[in-house]
């Protein structure tokens, strides 16, 4: 008999492609083929840090596949709310397509789909074709029963039918779950008023059609957002997922890695460096840029700092204050893209200053590395109360009159996180929780066994 293939289809962003592909991982170890779907662009990405990294192979079982965003060449894929326009304009097509394509053949036929809960849309897809049909999220489950909570936070008088909330006060979605502001939601963080309604329509869309996937399970474990689970026990904690199992993984990076950083790492002293690093989408000023510089070379300590190409919004070819590469040599390394998941491992991180995007919030959790908080954009900072206030494993910063993160600001709160014992403490013991929770016998573990024997049943 063949062995159960898998439709695979990520959101068109970094973070949701790396989780999907962990994800997928997961089933190549338990016997899985995957077909794996990106947009056009991304294929052509990760085909080169493919070839650069790995000599262009793919693990046994595993296939890129790829269907058209709707955006044309050169347009910005970080504008989200073109992007969601693009996609429900010829992805729904696309994918249909390709559906009935592999039913051509019995080997090449698909018998489930797996599909990021931000693409629920494909589910209807499944249904049309017959295709049995789960979802996954690649986020935290908080975010994941608020996007469900959408009648509910209407009925309740927190947001109207558009999603603008009616009233500044904080709201919960149960008496133990973390305060949440309704200003946050996703998609209430677009200025663009016509931005704001197509993501809104959007996830009001996604959260009808996710009626019809089977199972909904979540990059998170039990222990970590326990009130949750409560409020919404049809959501499956199976993380935190990890690579590692296998010596032949893709980590689904749109940017080569710089490995001289591990050798750097390896140079320097047990718990001395700063590890600093937003993301794929995080975008500050010049001014603020600069502020962290110095920020950083006023703590004295050593620094690892991802800076991607465009991680400011200045287009001059010297990012960096003037003379500041010359002052920090030798304590401070530069990279265009790190290996996150060995840099955060390594016995010489002291602290993560993180923009706290779910993946690298995971990534510090199970390294029990503690966190200096710098939200970006939506679940950031939803996560960033989780770090500060419930799990109590960072720290958060305050901007200046200008918005902005001032030097001191920076170098005062690192020495405050590195000398509070209380956070280390409570670091290791939820690294300890997330280990136990993917063990054999852990809830996750068993969860993902249960997860994946249902997906084969489909």
């Amino acid at each position: 008999m063949a062995s159960t293939h898998a439709l695979v289809l990520p959101y068109p962003a970094q973070s949701h492609v790396m989780s999907l592909l962990e994800f997928s991982y997961c089933l190549l170890d338990r016997g899985f083929r995957v077909t794996f779907v990106v947009t056009e662009v991304q294929h052509g990405r990760l085909l080169a840090t493919l070839v650069k990294e790995h000599g262009g192979r793919l693990p046994a079982g595993l296939r890129l596949a790829s269907i058209p965003d709707g955006l044309g060449p050169g347009e910005n894929r970080n504008d989200l709310g073109r992007l969601t326009e693009g996609i429900m304009s010829v992805m729904v097509a696309s994918l249909e397509e390709l559906i009935v394509g592999s039913s051509a053949s019995d080997e090449e036929r698909f018998t489930c789909l797996v599909a990021d809960q931000s693409m629920a849309w494909a589910l209807n897809v499944a249904k049309k074709t017959d295709l049995r049909c789960t979802a996954f999220f690649p986020a935290s489950a908080l975010v994941l029963a608020a996007n469900f909570s959408v009648p509910k936070l209407i009925a309740d008088g927190v947001i109207d039918e558009e999603g603008v909330p009616k009233k500044p006060e904080k709201f919960r979605l149960s008496p133990e779950a973390p305060p949440m502001d309704p200003s946050l939601l996703c998609w209430n963080c677009f200025e663009d008023s016509k931005t704001r309604q197509r993501i809104f329509d959007y996830i009001v869309n996604n959260n009808e059609a996710l009626l019809d996937a089977e199972l909904v399970a979540c990059n998170t474990f039990h222990d970590l957002e326990e009130p949750i689970f409560r409020y919404a026990p049809n959501i499956v904690p199976i993380g935190p997922l990890k690579f590692g199992s296998r010596p032949d993984n893709t980590v689904g990076n749109f940017w080569l890695h710089d490995t001289t950083c591990i050798e750097w790492l390896d140079r320097q002293q047990s718990g001395s460096v700063i590890y600093v690093a937003f993301g794929s989408f995080t975008i500050m000023s010049q001014i603020q840029f600069e502020e962290l510089a110095i920020g950083l070379e006023l703590t004295g300590r050593p620094f690892l700092w991802v800076v991607r190409p465009d991680l400011t919004d200045d287009t001059t070819d010297e990012m960096y204050p003037p003379g500041f590469a010359k002052r920090v040599s030798g304590r401070g390394k530069m990279v265009g893209w790190s290996p996150q998941q060995k840099v955060l491992a390594h016995p010489s991180i002291a602290c993560f200053i993180s923009h706290c995007g779910w993946n690298s919030t995971l990534d510090g959790v199970k390294n029990a590395v503690p966190f200096l908080c710098w939200p970006y954009f939506a679940d950031q900072f939803f996560n960033q109360t989780y770090v500060c206030d419930v799990w109590r494993v960072g720290l958060s910063m305050l901007v200046d009159k200008d918005g902005v993160y001032g030097r001191e600001e920076i170098r005062s709160k690192v020495e405050e996180l590195l000398g509070d014992e209380e956070i280390k403490l409570n670091s290791m013991a939820l690294k300890e929780k997330a280990c136990q929770s993917v063990e054999k016998g852990g809830s996750s573990f068993e969860n993902l066994d249960r997860f994946v024997d249902a997906i084969k049943e489909m």
